[in-house]
């Protein structure tokens, strides 16, 4: 019964992703890497964190295998499965094996949306031992020391179901993510999208006036990747309130008398 695994060149970010740092995270996520902690992402949907690994991964030069965690993923879906394969029974990893394999960047995104017992194989990984067990082959994987094991969260869902447990919260690193500064995020929607400052200085305001709603009819506000959304089809010669309406009111809400409200917020605008 053959293990099969596979090659992680394919994992490897090949140009450099666009990031603009907010703070010291980058600095924090280095000495965490160089030291061999597990980090914990923890900010708002859209704000960066995918887009952070994503560069931190290309910085580092190692493969980054990510994970978009929910409800069905198993222990079995993170570490590995027997499958048959042309007449023989062989066991292929799963996502968190390969990383720990390859010595390479495992990402678990949204990890309070995976189920309870998944959560504890990440134990082992997370605290001095780095270890996986790996019961169904009767191996304990060791994580060389380039291995890094990093996971997301956004603290706006937690609920007494979907909570992050203080037995994982704390054998971990944390880094705070949230929206950027205003003339941040107008560079990068500028960078993203090549639209003018002018128009992306507007849509902030947009987003800002979104994001004021939080609480108040709207479980979160525009988003930077909606943000950028927008800015694409608007670069694309869609008008600036279609854009908002598709891109961003449309993502946001299904609520009738919300998405008119909304959209009278970027006609005031645009």
């Amino acid at each position: 019964m053959p293990a099969r695994i596979l090659k992680p060149e394919e994992y490897y970010i090949k140009t450099e992703p666009y990031y603009q740092a907010i703070g010291d995270e980058i600095a924090v996520f280095e000495s965490a890497y160089r030291k061999k902690l597990p980090v914990l992402l923890k900010g708002p949907t859209g704000c960066g964190k995918t887009r952070f690994m994503e560069h931190m991964a290309w910085r580092l030069g190692k493969p980054l295998i990510t994970v978009s965690c929910h409800d069905d993923l198993t222990a079995s879906d993170l570490v590995g499965r027997f499958l048959i394969n042309g007449g023989e029974t062989v066991w292929v990893d799963g996502p968190l094996a390969r990383a720990v394999r390859a010595g390479g960047i495992c990402y678990l995104d949204e990890i309070v949306e995976a189920r309870k017992d998944t959560m504890v194989v990440i134990h082992p990984l997370a605290d001095d031992r780095r270890v996986l067990p790996m019961e169904k082959v009767g191996e304990l994987l060791q994580a060389p020391d380039d291995f890094c094991l990093t996971i997301s969260y956004n603290p706006g869902y937690q609920s007494v179901l979907k909570d992050l447990k203080q037995s994982t919260r704390q054998r971990f690193v944390a880094l705070e993510f949230d929206y950027p500064a205003e003339d941040v995020e107008t560079d990068i929607i500028v960078k993203e999208t090549g639209i003018s400052h002018e128009l992306a200085a507007k849509l902030i305001k947009f987003a800002h006036m979104t994001r004021n709603l939080k609480g108040n009819g709207l479980e979160e506000g525009a988003s930077t990747r909606l943000l950028v959304h927008a800015a694409k089809l608007i670069s694309d010669d869609v008008t600036p309130i279609t854009a908002c309406h598709s891109a961003i009111a449309q993502a946001l809400t299904d609520d009738a008398e919300m998405l008119a409200a909304i959209d009278e917020l970027s006609s005031s605008l645009f």
